[in-house]
């Protein structure tokens, strides 16, 4: 049945999600699972938080920041995607680095015990 729904158990911060996968997209998220937990790892080891939700929330910026920053280096797709949906990608990045910012400045005290 091409339209059946068949699942994928995948690990974040130690965490097991079950989520619905075509059999064909099986392998690009296993790698898209395996890099978005390292950047949890990475983002939790650096701001010593054990807050799963903070620490989701800091990886997804900084891979949107890093998809951003790499379209950076393709104008022409850039102005593309502006005029389709009305998109500033400056503003967008310039919302992320300041997300980026406030995010830190909540967590920091938290890790230091303030």
């Amino acid at each position: 049945m091409p339209n059946e729904a068949s699942f994928l158990d995948i690990t974040l911060l130690g965490k097991e999600y079950r989520v619905a996968c075509p059999p064909e997209e099986r392998a690009a998220l296993l790698n898209a699972a395996a890099y978005v937990d390292g950047k949890m790892r990475d983002i939790a080891e650096k701001t010593r938080s054990n807050l799963s939700e903070r620490i989701a929330v800091m990886a997804a910026l900084n891979i949107a920041h890093e998809h951003l920053h790499r379209n950076q280096e393709s104008p022409e797709q850039h102005q593309k995607i502006e005029s389709e949906i009305g998109l500033d990608i400056d503003d967008v990045r310039r919302r992320i680095s300041f997300m980026e910012a406030e995010l830190v400045a909540v967590l920091k005290p938290q890790q230091t015990g303030e």
